[in-house]
């Protein structure tokens, strides 16, 4: 990538962050193997901001000393220190073969945080000059040069072969993953009782909770755990592939959102249900969503665990994980 400008390093490295950003924010919710594609241009993009950056801190670093530009050098040294943890918590997930944890956190918890970190400071460095750099040229102006082409294509196959070289060292150590990136667990058992933010589970008395069913609905209901499983228990399997990275096939029992919904009388032209949690937490579900999810009470044969949810947590299972809403108090909707 020597061949190629300052100019056009940092409009490549700039497209790569936002792309690499958005691809990995739309991982979080696609659960269902059309959108492996996704992870794998993710992996793809990944591999390639792996080679841009480097070449970035090569050029960069001794001029910046040099002319002694230290907010730049502060900002510089953040954004990379954020590209950097994100990439290789991404990379050494892949490539270890197994569930890798610091604390209570998974190396792919920590990779998601860190990417996210990245984005408010890509906004602060971007904004008071570089926003141009994702422009669309001008008419008129240069287009991309051979050379300059050239070189994006020896940097994109540069990091498709440290993506694929993670993925040989992921195969050779025993390594098994979902097409999310996710590595499985024993079927049939029960969830590890992890959550996005680390939160603790709330305090809820199953005797006095209750599901409040509310919105574009005829007969806005307010049901308590008798009430709910009275319109129809059922028991299914699904695989829950949580974005702390792992993944579980297991079975669940509880009554089907679509009778919860019937029972209410729920708006057919209605464009969403929010499912919401005691903390806050809510998930938005398309009609798409709703003939297989389930207002589970059970997992694996036994009561779902305050962890897990209890009394009531969402099944969702053309979701990842963090849909599948924990301490269900409302349907509403909309």
């Amino acid at each position: 990538m020597t061949v190629m400008s300052s100019a056009a390093l940092d409009r490549m490295l700039a497209i790569l962050l936002v792309a690499q950003i958005a691809s990995g924010l739309l991982t979080l919710r696609s659960g269902v193997p059309a959108t492996a594609p996704l992870f794998w241009l993710h992996g793809l993009l990944g591999g390639t901001l792996l080679v841009a950056s480097a070449e970035k801190l090569r050029r960069s670093i001794g001029p910046a000393l040099r002319t002694r530009r230290w907010s730049r050098l502060v900002l510089g040294a953040l954004l990379t220190l954020a590209v950097a943890a994100a990439l290789a918590g991404g990379f050494a997930w892949v490539a270890s073969g197994r569930i890798w944890s610091i604390g209570p956190w998974t190396i792919l918890t920590l990779h998601v945080w860190a990417g996210l970190a990245v984005v408010p400071i890509v906004l602060v460095h971007l904004v008071p000059r570089r926003w141009r750099l994702l422009r669309p040229r001008r008419a008129g102006a240069p287009g991309l040069s051979r050379r300059t082409f050239l070189a994006m294509i020896a940097g994109t196959a540069l990091g498709a072969g440290a993506w694929a070289a993670a993925n040989v060292s992921d195969r050779l150590r025993g390594g098994s993953r979902r097409f999310t990136g996710s590595r499985w667990l024993p079927d049939g058992g029960i969830p590890p009782p992890t959550t996005f933010y680390g939160e603790g589970a709330p305090t809820l008395d199953a005797d006095a909770w209750r599901l409040r069913v509310t919105g574009r609905v005829a007969d806005p209901m307010t049901l308590d755990l008798a009430a709910l499983d009275a319109l129809g228990g059922t028991e299914r399997t699904a695989v829950l592939d949580c974005t702390s990275g792992w993944v579980m096939r297991t079975s669940w029992r509880g009554t089907p959102l679509a009778s919860v919904l019937a029972a209410a009388g729920a708006d057919p032209d209605a464009h969403f249900v929010n499912v919401r949690s005691a903390t806050g937490w809510m998930v938005p579900l398309e009609p798409a969503d709703l003939d297989d999810a389930l207002l589970a009470t059970h997992v694996g044969g036994r009561r779902l665990p305050i962890g897990n949810g209890a009394p009531v947590r969402l099944v969702a299972p053309r979701r990842r994980g963090l849909d599948w809403v924990k301490w269900v108090i409302e349907v509403e909707v909309t």
